[in-house]
């Protein structure tokens, strides 16, 4: 029980920065947001062609 607590604290006095997980959510944030302006500009696109 002892122990668990000893690496609970270990834990939380140093933080780790996963780099890796920091790229992969940056490039998941871009990959969305592109994703979402092609899906817009499409839409658009499809709306400008039936109107026309």
């Amino acid at each position: 029980m002892e122990a668990m607590f000893d690496e609970l604290a270990a834990a939380l006095r140093e933080p780790r920065i996963d780099v890796s997980a920091t790229v992969r959510a940056y490039a998941l944030n871009l990959a969305g947001k592109l994703f979402l302006g092609i899906a817009i500009g499409v839409g658009i696109g499809i709306g400008l062609a039936i109107a026309g």
